[in-house]
């Protein structure tokens, strides 16, 4: 039985791994450093729009073997802020 590491919390260099991933998958004018980790990803904040989620989510997915679908019931808790995201993908990503 695989079990997944809910409790896993990712450091700040992945966090910066995933700002680098997020600004280069929408291809941001912003610098990923500048991506506070408690900052709204969504609408105020850095501002993206659910386009914006569904391109993240797919790059995510290439890049880390996690699949986020539109309908998860968690969407908004995992794409709240950078922190929040990549503790998501640093407790689910493939090994």
């Amino acid at each position: 039985m695989t079990t997944t590491n809910n409790n896993a919390s990712a450091d700040p260099a992945f966090m910066q791994e995933v700002a680098k991933l997020i600004v280069h998958a929408l291809n941001l004018d912003t610098d990923p450093a500048s991506i506070a980790p408690d900052e709204p990803l969504y609408g105020n904040g850095l501002g993206l729009d659910s386009i914006d989620i569904l391109e993240v989510a797919l790059v995510v997915s290439k890049n880390y073997g996690i699949q986020l679908r539109a309908d998860h019931e968690d969407n908004e808790k995992i794409f709240a802020s950078l922190r929040s995201l990549s503790d998501y993908i640093a407790a689910n990503k493939a090994s």
